[in-house]
This record gives structure tokens, sequence and C-alpha cells, in this order.
């Protein structure tokens, strides 16, 4: 018997990668434990925390983060970052308010007011423009994800500014005259006493699990995070795959965007203001890895929960805006130094139980040909 079978052997050993950890458990499902431990603590400050009715109210908060979550996740498993999904929401959000108000044709002298479905269709459409934009860039010029989505923040949220001159569409529900009422439906809503929004936001997880789970997609997503190169080796279509992923982030943020004026019934362009900073916080808070290549949707849902759940019990027990947002960076910090540790962990696991080492090329390579590997462990 060899020294390494002889680890794995001998009783309470805590190197094996499949015996019981319970440090490995909590460190795992963190997030669903964060939570928790939200629920209670506020409940026990708060007597209107813990009832169905504020929970709902928080899940439609929730929402609006979590559609953006799901779409950050995938940006984030290809190992980049969309730094524009926010300003994509607020312009979502001023284009829909635009075709609401009436597109008037001065050469016909005449108002079109189109029913709400042709107003979601344009927007997701728009946000998979900027999608498409900020993928070209990445994938095909080569510019760094970081900056190419910066860029797009500021042209985005300048052409927002620039069509509303800096006001807000109001008084979006539409008049039943004019064909253009049910806007409001996606924000007032319930559909079996939960909201629109929050129904929305599971069927993009469904969709966005069963993408990343069933299909070649999803294999091929996890396989060019874990690995550019190697994936392109092996056949992946790399550069469709980036594409692919910020479109898809960007109809995220339309759909987002579209939410949140229906909850209003207004239309701001400085709407969505820095939530790019919060969707990217609930994918880490869920356990992605910000390297690319691990995470999952369900742990990315959680993240965006407990940034709900914790930012409205601060606001309910009555604490200050400012302290609400020192408590969130201390989560966001938290989260991240929580990641550092369970992946510095994992590589090490190796070489701790006595077998050879492995080096990071040999690693990478790992990770691509076992993708569904690093969907569990992500």
């Amino acid at each position: 018997m060899t020294s390494a079978s002889q680890n794995r052997s001998r009783p309470g050993s805590t190197t094996s990668s499949d015996g019981f950890s319970v440090a490995k458990l909590l460190l795992e499902g963190r997030a669903f434990l964060a939570l928790i431990v939200i629920i209670l603590v506020f409940s026990m400050l708060s007597p209107y925390y813990f009832s169905l009715g504020n929970f709902l109210t928080m899940a439609s908060h929730v929402a609006i983060f979590g559609i953006l979550a799901v779409g950050m996740l995938l940006v984030i498993l290809n190992g980049g970052i969309d730094l524009s999904v926010g300003s994509t929401l607020g312009l979502s959000g001023v284009i829909a308010g635009f075709l609401m108000q009436g597109v008037q044709l001065q050469a016909l002298g005449i108002v079109l007011f189109p029913p709400v479905w042709v107003v979601v269709v344009l927007v997701c459409v728009l946000g998979a423009l900027v999608g498409l934009v900020n993928g070209v860039l990445i994938a095909w010029l080569k510019v760094p994800a970081f900056v190419a989505t910066l860029g797009m923040l500021y042209v985005v949220r300048g052409a927002a500014l620039l069509m509303t001159n800096g006001l807000t569409y109001n008084d979006l529900g539409g008049k039943p005259e004019l064909g253009n009422t049910g806007f409001d439906w996606l924000g007032f809503n319930r559909l079996f006493g939960i909201p629109i929004g929050v129904l929305v936001m599971i069927v993009i997880a469904i969709i966005g699990s069963i993408i990343l789970n069933r299909t070649a997609f999803g294999r091929w997503l996890y396989a060019s995070g874990g690995n550019e190169r190697a994936a392109e080796l092996s056949g992946v279509p790399v550069k469709k795959v980036q594409v692919s992923v910020y479109m898809l982030s960007g109809i995220c943020a339309a759909v987002a965007g579209l939410i949140l004026s229906s909850e209003l019934t207004s239309a701001g362009p400085t709407a969505g203001n820095s939530y790019e900073l919060t969707a990217i916080a609930a994918v880490v808070i869920g356990g992605a890895a910000l390297t690319g290549g691990r995470g999952n949707i369900r742990g990315t849902l959680v993240g965006a929960f407990v940034i709900g759940f914790l930012s409205d019990g601060l606001v309910i027990i009555g604490v200050s805006a400012y302290w609400q947002t020192v408590f969130t960076g201390a989560v966001i910090v938290l989260a991240v130094l929580l990641n550092a540790i369970q992946y510095r962990r994992r590589v090490k696991l190796p070489s701790s139980t006595g077998g050879p080492s492995t080096s990071p090329q040999q690693a990478g390579k790992a990770r691509t040909a076992d993708p569904a590997h690093e969907k569990i462990a992500g």
C-alpha cells in the first residue's frame, strides 16, 4: 500500500476530497447560512420582518438584482465581467418610456402607440445589441472586458441622458383608448399571490440552469471559463460563446429595466446606477469564482437574496443609508475572502494527500476535461 493510500484510509483524515468535513460544509453553504442568519436576526429585531407579505415585497425588490445576477453569472463563468448592465437597465427603461409615450411621425402627422408586447420585444432586442457590441469588442477585437464594458457603461448612460435631456418619463400606465395599457402588469400584478417580477426571475433562473447543465453551450461555457486556450484546442467555439454570454447578459438587463420601470410607472436615465456592482456582489456571494469556470444559478440567486434581505432589513429597523452601504460592502469583502479560501484549498488538495504536485497548466487542463465536476464544485 502506498503512502497516499494510507493517508486516504486513515480514520479521521481531513484531507480526503470525498470525506465529510463540517468546515467544508459551512464554507460551501455559506450563502444559504448567511441568508438564514439574516432572517433570524432581523426577525428578532423587528416584529414586521418575519411575515409572508414582507417576504414577498422583499422578493420583488430582489428580483431586479437576481435577473441582473443571472446574466452576470454567465459572463463571469466565461472569465469576463460586464460593467454595463446597470446602464443598459436604465436605457431599457428610457426606451420603454419613450415608446409608451407615443412615437411621433411628423412626416405623416400621426403618433404611434405600440402595444406593450412590442415594447418588450424591442427593449430586449436593444439589450441584446448592447451585449453584442460588448462581445465583439472583447472576443474579436481583444479589448479587455473591464475596459470594453466600462466604456459601454458611459456610452449607454450618455445615450439615455441625451434621449431624455436628463428628465424622467412619468405615467407609463397607458390609456385604454390608445391600446397601450398593461405596462404596469409586470410591476404590480401577482399570479398565485406571487409578484410577476419574482416569477420572471424564477423562469429566467430555470432557463439559465437548463442551459448550463443540460446543453452543449453550458459545457462550452464552463470549459472556456476554466481554460480558454485548452477549450479552443478542443474545438469549443470560444469567440461565439463569449459574444453569446454578453448578449444574454444584455437581455437580462433589459428585462430587469422593464420590471423596474413597471414597478415605478416611470423611467429615468439614472435608473440602475451602480446596479452592476450589486449583480457582481450577488454572484461572488453565491460562490462563483471571478476567474471563471466555477459557479451556478442556485448560489447566485441565494447571493441576490442575501443582499436584498440584508438591505431591506436594515431599512426596516431604521439603520442609516450610509451604514447600509458599509454593511453591504463588508459582506462583499467577506464573500471574496471566503471564495479565495475555498478555491485555494481546492488547488492545494492533491499535494496534501501525498500525490504528485500539479502545475497550473495541468490544473487548467483538468478543469477543462471535466466541466461537469466544476459545475458541482462551483
